[in-house]
């Protein structure tokens, strides 16, 4: 079995399904995860934040706007005036959403998985079709059944051990040996959908290969490879052939777009290779992420944007690090903030986070519990693994470094924009 995982950018359009048929066609025992066309996530994420507001006809603007985007493919794809019921009925579910909701701001996690998950139910119905007119034999799978998470939303872990016994039986019994899988969404113990985090198509592949036992895991993307930086942000960006699991963790965590964070652990486990291919030439080599390959001796450069500096100052100068880490770090967790990098002296703690719709009232916890909070929106955070001489004179003396960071092997700083 091999598991192939197809992103957005990869099926935007009709030619990009055509093109996903001919790297599959000759392929036997394989799982295919594709996400959400193009920027539909970001279209139902749209139709989420109409919700939030109770403005129902924007929200069904916004669906309306999808569903010309997707029949536009459909046409192309099958021919003018084809339509495929299953599509309809899921946008006909999402709209009976928005009409039938009594939004509650409590909710917002549980809403926003409901609705966003439409994107990867709804492409993978289209790409399902599409490859059984074609030739390739494939039974299309609800994700939402195969893979039991944990009970929470918008970014969910997913309990390995009782998602081998359901996806295991979801793909039983069967006369095809290829099959299409939603990446991204699982199903809670309520019932509920939940997600496993943007981007979380990597982390679902990675899941269906540990637990069918893949050879291998290819994603497909537009890229020839893993590049060492983001060619917009640093024009001399290279391709890595070879990186082992452990770099490839550091780069993901750090905001590398490669790969979601969460991947590597479950091929880890099996020594599953994971290949990164360019989406436009299935013959093309691409680089390959296993465990038997030294430290990368490129340096690797990263910038993570979308970052939140919050600095914490312990009010009766109770030492920080010993007394009040762990309620800080619970705070946030509990309203889902991810801290990329800390930074603390005796009764200061400085954190870059992730922006959250939740930071305010996380600060507002904060506060009670004793801190005064300063928060400096429009940041970045910049990490450079295998830094050498050269490039630690080049950006470790910026004047816009608010935090630094040095170890022998990484340079980490925060900076103003």
């Amino acid at each position: 079995m091999k598991v192939y995982k197809f992103g957005g950018a990869s099926v935007k359009n009709a030619e990009g399904v055509r093109n996903l048929l001919e790297i599959v066609r000759d392929e036997q025992e394989l799982f295919v995860i594709v996400s959400a066309m193009g920027k539909t996530t970001n279209a139902l994420e749209r139709v989420f934040a109409a919700m939030q507001k109770g403005d129902e006809p924007l929200a069904m603007e916004h669906i309306d706007e999808s569903y010309a985007y997707h029949r536009s493919i459909i046409e192309e794809l099958l021919g003018e005036n084809n339509t495929i019921a299953e599509v309809d009925a899921l946008f006909e579910q999402l709209r009976n959403i928005v009409r039938n909701t009594v939004y509650r701001s409590s909710d917002a996690e549980l809403w926003y998985d409901t609705v966003v998950a439409f994107g990867e139910l709804i492409s993978t119905t289209i790409v399902s079709r599409y490859l059984n007119e074609h030739g390739v034999k494939n039974r299309w799978v609800d994700m939402r059944r195969a893979f039991l998470t944990e009970q929470r939303h918008k970014d969910a872990n997913v309990n390995l051990e009782a998602t081998e016994v359901r996806l295991k039986r979801e793909i039983a019994g069967v006369d095809v040996s290829v099959f299409v899988g939603q990446g991204f969404i699982g199903g809670a113990p309520d019932g509920t959908t939940t997600t496993l985090g943007r981007e979380g198509s990597d982390y679902s592949a990675a899941i269906v290969a540990n637990v069918l036992g893949a050879e291998s895991m290819s994603v497909w993307k537009d890229v020839d490879g893993i590049l060492n930086a983001d060619p917009k942000i640093f024009p001399d960006a290279r391709k890595i052939e070879r990186l082992n699991y452990m770099d490839t963790i550091e780069m993901a965590y750090s905001g590398a777009q490669i790969i979601h964070p969460k991947t590597i652990k479950p091929l880890q486990q099996k020594n599953i290779p994971l290949y990164v291919r360019p989406f436009g030439n299935k013959y093309a080599s691409g680089s390959v992420i296993t465990g038997d390959v030294e430290r990368a001796y490129e340096p690797i450069m990263i910038q993570k944007s979308n970052q939140v500096l919050l600095k914490l100052h312990s009010r009766d100068l109770s030492f920080v690090l010993e007394e009040k880490f762990a309620k800080v770090f619970n705070t946030l967790d509990s309203h889902r903030i991810k801290t990329n990098l800390v930074h603390n002296s005796a009764v200061d703690l400085y954190m870059s986070v992730d922006e959250s719709w939740h930071i305010d009232d996380a600060i507002s916890e904060l506060e009670a519990e004793g801190f005064d909070v300063e928060k400096s929106d429009d940041v970045e955070m910049v990490t450079i693994r295998y830094y050498n001489d050269e490039l630690y004179r080049k950006y470790a003396f910026d004047e816009r470094i608010i935090i630094k960071q040095a170890t022998p092997h990484s340079l980490r700083f925060v900076r103003t924009k």
